[in-house]
């Protein structure tokens, strides 16, 4: 693709960045780092290393990464870290504290990631001056992009992810994504690094572990007397988690959690939506299945047996976990790809999925073979296996090892990706 053809149509991408921009505005989870997303209250200070991080799990793997990576250099290693949104930059800024307070020879700064029209990315790039620039995951901006290539920051792409779909749309304009593309891609399988391949070109990619193995791999169980929803979920519950569910799946799982409190009238239900600002439509899902629920931000004592906890606070599905007896893991009762079902297990609980999980396909089949997890056929199924679990529970402790086991043969992509940004910057 020529020069000029590129410029010309990030010219028309970023005419249609300054005509979104007031509408944006009005948007109230964009409200969140305002002037950080648009540079009007100022720029963040100067960065060897620039870490894109794009909402609240690609941060965390950001913060793995940061606690593996070690400076090059003399000098202290100066490393912006940023995101689109409010969660990431809540657990970005706790990452920044401890590698900040701990480490020797890296200062991390926390910033929101700039709106990508190309004037702004521009001042951005060219005010922090990075000497290579880090993406997680699949953050394919053409104003970024371009800022780098043409300020001359070597770009690149780790614990790369991409779908069909994500693919049929960047091959809409295949010549200037390979173009303004990464140097390098580090994808998490084979099948990602072909999709990544038939972009940027196979040369360009390579296959990695996964980070979220790593960030998994010292996790285990809490003591109940540590666990801060303790006085929630009394002792002998029979408390099942539904974590991160879908809208998409409303649905299902509204006739999943009545059918089991319908058989197991003890039963207690922790619905985590997987996007918080989708709660009134899991209100609605359970008033339509009749069920009796209730917001976890509204409780001051012990849920009740039939009940659905909704939950409507941060950062506790880890800990609601590590009281379940059995969870169900959301994304995976419609075409949605899955979500991560590792969590639970590291918790000491056997988790459960529908039969959709392609995005975790990096997790490998033999967690399935192993039965360290299950894997329903649809939501009758999936009933059937959180009753068995439920009514033969199998030691915590148990399901703890074979989870490590499994997840510390696999783990090492932090220290890949930090070998190869030491690369670049050495390279610069």
């Amino acid at each position: 693709m020529g020069k000029r053809l590129i410029d010309s149509t990030l010219a028309v991408y970023g005419a249609a960045w300054k005509a979104a921009l007031p509408l944006l505005k009005l948007n109230r989870r964009l409200r969140d780092g305002w002037d950080q997303r648009t540079l009007s209250g100022g720029l963040p200070a100067p960065a060897h290393l620039w870490i894109q991080a794009a909402s609240g799990g690609e941060a965390y793997l950001a913060w793995e990464v940061l606690k593996a990576l070690k400076s090059p250099f003399k000098e202290t290693l100066r490393v912006l870290v940023t995101t689109n949104t409010l969660q990431g930059f809540e657990t970005l800024t706790r990452a920044a504290a401890e590698i900040n307070g701990e480490k020797r020879g890296i200062a991390v700064q926390p910033w929101y990631f700039p709106f990508d029209a190309p004037d702004i990315m521009d001042s951005m790039v060219r005010h922090v001056s990075p000497q290579a620039a880090l993406i997680l995951e699949t953050e394919i901006w053409p104003g970024f992009l371009k800022a780098c290539k043409q300020h001359g920051v070597r770009v690149l792409l780790a614990n790369g992810r991409m779908t069909t779909k994500s693919l049929g749309g960047y091959m809409t304009w295949p010549a200037l994504f390979r173009d303004l593309g990464p140097e390098r891609i580090m994808a998490v399988s084979e099948t990602d690094g072909r999709r990544f391949g038939t972009l940027f070109g196979r040369e360009r990619v390579w296959v990695m572990p996964n980070i979220k193995f790593d960030r998994m791999v010292e996790a285990g169980p809490m003591a109940r007397k540590n666990n801060p929803l303790k006085n929630l979920i009394p002792a002998k519950s029979s408390f099942v988690v539904f974590g991160s569910v879908r809208k998409q799946e409303n649905i299902q799982v509204r006739k999943l959690a009545a059918a089991l409190v319908r058989y197991k009238p003890e039963t207690t239900i922790g619905l985590f939506p997987r996007h918080m600002h989708h709660v009134p439509i899991w209100e609605k899902a359970m008033n339509a299945g009749g069920l009796t629920w209730t917001l976890r931000s509204n409780m001051t004592g012990p849920a009740q047996p039939g009940t659905v906890i909704i939950w409507d606070t941060f950062g506790e599905l880890v800990p609601a976990y590590g009281l379940a007896k059995a969870a169900f893991v959301g994304g995976s009762l419609v075409p949605l790809g899955g979500q991560n079902f590792l969590e639970p297990l590291t918790c000491g609980v056997k988790p459960v999925i529908g039969p959709h999980w392609k995005n975790f396909a990096w997790v490998g089949n033999e967690i399935f073979d192993s039965g360290l997890a299950l894997k329903g056929d649809d939501t009758e199924h999936v009933l059937n296996l959180l009753i068995n679990i439920l009514e033969d529970a199998p030691r915590r402790t148990e399901i703890t090892q074979k989870a490590k086991a499994y997840i510390r043969d696999r783990k090492g992509g932090a220290k890949a990706v930090c070998k190869q940004v030491a690369d670049f910057l050495n390279k610069v």
